[in-house]
This record gives structure tokens, C-alpha cells and sequence, in this order.
């Protein structure tokens, strides 16, 4: 579905409720909230909240009824919301506080019944949403999302995943987070169809919650198909789940074919970052897929590799209407990350022949071991390949005199009797000599955000050197 342009972002929710108000927009807790009402509480919160267009307000509620309304609300307002997600310590909170500056921080529901605010038009380019990075290194930064942007990856996302009607969506990634925000609400209302809320993955609860509403369409991470996977094991009937939108984080391959056995849909590995207002490149139905490939670019999104090697491995640059124009209050880190409207990723990947996007891992996660180019996500489809690795991840730790080491941390699978010699001895007979980890460990889990995604920042590098 395609909108005519320069309309405020929070028009998709009140054109779902004047054309199919009685639809179910969102099922939480066994219960449907309709377009209709979902419409209503947003425009009584816009009237609760008397803010100015341009205002920002920050949001910090869990996925739920509460912070949809908000969020439209704050949006039909004119003004541009921040969301923050409720796991973020109070030193964070203040942090992100300080750089947005909003007049109100909505912590608590607002009221359901009151007078309705007005939809104040905005212009596509005006922001709608400060989303902050996840700040792998120094402070973060708040990505400016536009009406445009926003609207532009949503309907890239719906035509991608042929959204119907008919869909239910599993809004498991949190809505304080570009993914649940962009293709899981914006998206999943453009197509008319549900947001299956839950404030919190937990796998057999969201299996539960996935069979009891008939989720078609999984958003999430590679964490959590995994999980998904073990808790299908022991349930007596599964969703009827026909596409697995995947991002993130790399697939491995053994993850997306286990899944793909296990619930019958298939598995779209698919690319995308704040920056991109959402997904930037994935699979349409019916495309061919290619195992490790994150897909081709959507919509009308332009990718070129900068700055490659003999390879064809370079930086992914990407440039469209849903990239950002900046960050807020931010000209230094705006002109480092944006040339021509083309924006740095710091991702390394290559194209082949068909243009399909292959992503070889962050450009700052790059192992360099005396001199040669390791990219930790190669070695780390080798060990998810063993059939006792559940988890893993891949990083250098400091070495006297290579620069760098291969080191592993493994998540076994519950009652292997995997260990560690053998897990180096499978590496290395599948990968070269120099990019097999010399140093692993055994652990009963790894660091992960709020999506699911394993964060290689939060590993203790020191217990591997």
C-alpha cells in the first residue's frame, strides 16, 4: 500500500481506522484492540499531552497498548518522540535525556478517555522519531527519523513480505527499537494487519502466544529462532508461521535451515540499521534466496561497496529515502557518516554477479591476525555447523606478537558433551590455518540487547587473551 507524500506518519493509523476500523490492530494478553480504539487512544493522547509541533517527547513503556497510543499520539501531536526502552539504567536514561531535550517523559499510560488532539500535518523531511544507536563505541548518538523515512521503509518492508490483511505479526522486538517500530507496527498497519504484542521473548510463552494467534510473520533475531526451535520440541502444535524476517545479526545457515524444518515457513535473512529508518535490503516472495545472503536492496535504496579489496570486500554505503539526514545536534558525527546522502555503515560485505548483498561482519569486529583478515561470522558458521554448538560468537583478543587472536566463546547445547579440543579441531579442519580460534571457552550464555542480538562489546575479552 502506497500513500501519497508529505502526510504525517500517525495518518496510517487514523486511515486504518476510518477505512477498517474493526479490524484487530493489535492482540495482547488474549485480547484484540481494534483500529478503531487503538485510533481513539491516540487522539486522546495527543490531547493529553499539549505539546507544540517539533516537541520532543520520550516514551519509556514496555511493548504494549500504551506505548503504541503514545507513540501515535505523540506523532498526531506534531511532535517528534523519543523511545526509550525500560531496561536502560537510569545513568543511560539521563544520557539520552540530555542530548533530545524532551518537554515530557511519558513513564506511566495515558489517560484513555479525554478530549482529542488535532492531526497536525508534517512534511515528509520533518523528524518524527530520535532514535538512539546502540553505541559500540563512545557516546550514542540519536539518529533523526523523518514522516518520509519512516513511511518509505515501512512500505518497503510490507511489499517485501507481501503483508496482507490476513497477517499477524509477532511483536516480540522491542517498539523502543527501530525494528519493532518501522517494520513491526508501521508497517504491519499499512498491510491492515495485527500486532501479536509481548512485552518480553520468552520462548515457550512466545511460542504459546504465537499458536494462540495464528502469527504468520516472525520478526526477530537469530537468538531467538534458535530458542523458538528448542521450545517446538516439547509443544503439541505450532503457529502457521510462513515468513521469518531475520536481522540483526548474521543467520547461520544451520540456524535458518533448523527453523525453516522445524515450523514449515521460510527464512528471510534480511539487513537493515537505525540510519535506514528500518530494513535495507531482504528477500521478496518469490525471489531466489541465497544461502548467507542478506537479499538485495528495496524500494528505492542505492548500495555500493566503497574502498574494495581484490575481493570485491568493502564497506557497504547505502543512500535513499529512508536513510536519515542526520544526527540530533550532532554535525560532527552527521558529516562522518553521511557524504552526498550516502551513508558509512561500517559494515563489510561484497555483491556477486545477481547483486545480491553478503555481509563479511562490522568493520570494527574485523580480526586482523599477523596480517591476515579474519571476519569473525566465516568462523562462526563453521561452529554453529557442529551439532553440539548452540550459540557462538567470535572475537580477537590482544596477542604480543600477531596483533591480534582468534578467540571463541561456545554456548553448548543442553546435555552435549562438547569441548574444546574438539570444537578447535572442527574448525580447523574447515577453515584456513591462520583464521581457526586458538583460544575458546565454554559458557552457559552470551550478553545480548534488548533484541536478542549477542553484543560482542559486552564479552570479558580479558578471560580469553
Amino acid at each position: 500500500m502506497r500513500l501519497s507524500a508529505a502526510v504525517n506518519l500517525a495518518r496510517i493509523l487514523a486511515d486504518a481506522a476510518a477505512t477498517d476500523g474493526a479490524r484487530p490492530a493489535l492482540l495482547v494478553d488474549g485480547a484484540a484492540v481494534s483500529y478503531a480504539e487503538l485510533d481513539r487512544r491516540a487522539a486522546v493522547a495527543a490531547g493529553a499531552l499539549r505539546v507544540e509541533p517539533g516537541d520532543r517527547v520520550a516514551i519509556r513503556l514496555p511493548n504494549s497498548t500504551d506505548f503504541v497510543a503514545a507513540y501515535f499520539g505523540a506523532l498526531r501531536a506534531g511532535a517528534i518522540v523519543v523511545p526509550l526502552n525500560p531496561l536502560l539504567a537510569p545513568a543511560e536514561v539521563e544520557a539520552r535525556l540530555a542530548v533530545a531535550g524532551p518537554v515530557a517523559v511519558v513513564e506511566e499510560p495515558l489517560p484513555v478517555v479525554g478530549e482529542p488532539g488535532p492531526l497536525v500535518e508534517r512534511a515528509d523531511d520533518d523528524p518524527a522519531v530520535i532514535l538512539f544507536t546502540s553505541g559500540t563505541s563512545g557516546r550514542p548518538k540519536g539518529a533523526v527519523l523523518t514522516h518520509g523515512g519512516l513511511r518509505a521503509a515501512a512500505e518497503n518492508a510490507a511489499d517485501a513480505l507481501a503483508l496482507g490483511p490476513g497477517d499477524v505479526m509477532l511483536g516480540a522486538a522491542p517498539f523502543s527499537h527501530v525494528l519493532g517500530q518501522s517494520t513491526g507496527l508501521v508497517s504491519t498497519f499499512l498491510a491492515r494487519g495485527a500486532v501479536a504484542v509481548i512485552k518480553r521473548f520468552e520462548p515457550e510463552a512466545a511460542l504459546a502466544t504465537m499458536t494462540a494467534t495464528r502469527t504468520t510473520i516472525l520478526l526477530g533475531v537469530p537468538t531467538m529462532c534458535i530458542a523458538l526451535c528448542q521450545a517446538a520440541r516439547s509443544a503439541d502444535t505450532l503457529p502457521p508461521v510462513r515468513i521469518a524476517h531475520v536481522g540483526g545479526a548474521a543467520v547461520p545457515v544451520e540456524v535458518a535451515r533448523d527453523f525453516e524444518r522445524t515450523f514449515g515457513g521460510e527464512v528471510y535473512e534480511g539487513y537493515g540499521l537505525t540510519e535506514l529508518s528500518g530494513i535495507a535490503t531482504t528477500y521478496t516472495q518469490g525471489q531466489p534466496r541465497k544461502a548467507g545472503s542478506v537479499g538485495t536492496p528495496l524500494g528505492g535504496t542505492e548500495l555500493r561497496i566503497a574502498d574494495a579489496d581484490e575481493n570485491g570486500i568493502g564497506e557497504v554505503e547505502l543512500r535513499g529515502p529512508s536513510v536519515i539526514p542526520g544526527y540530533w545536534n550532532d554535525p560532527d558525527a552527521t558529516a562522518e557518516a553521511l557524504d552526498d546522502g550516502w551513508l558509512a555503515t561500517g559494515d563489510v560485505g561484497y555483491l556477486d554477479e545477481d547483486g545480491y548483498l553478503f555481509l563479511v561482519d562490522r568493520k570494527k569486529e574485523l580480526i586482523i591476525r599477523g596480517g591476515y583478515n579474519v571476519y569473525p561470522r566465516e568462523v562462526e558458521e563453521v561452529l554453529y555447523a557442529h551439532p553440539d554448538v548452540l550459540e557462538a560468537a567470535v572475537v580477537g583478543v590482544p596477542h604480543d606478537t600477531l596483533g591480534e587472536e582468534v578467540a571463541a566463546l561456545v554456548v553448548p547445547r543442553p546435555g552435549a558433551t562438547v569441548t574444546t579440543d574438539g570444537l578447535q579441531a572442527w574448525t580447523k579442519e574447515r577453515v584456513a590455518a591462520y583464521k581457526y580460534p586458538r583460544r575458546i571457552a565454554l559458557v552457559d550464555d552470551l550478553p545480548k540487547g534488548p533484541t536478542g542480538k549477542i553484543l560482542k562489546r559486552g564479552i570479558d575479552r580479558s578471560a580469553l587473551a
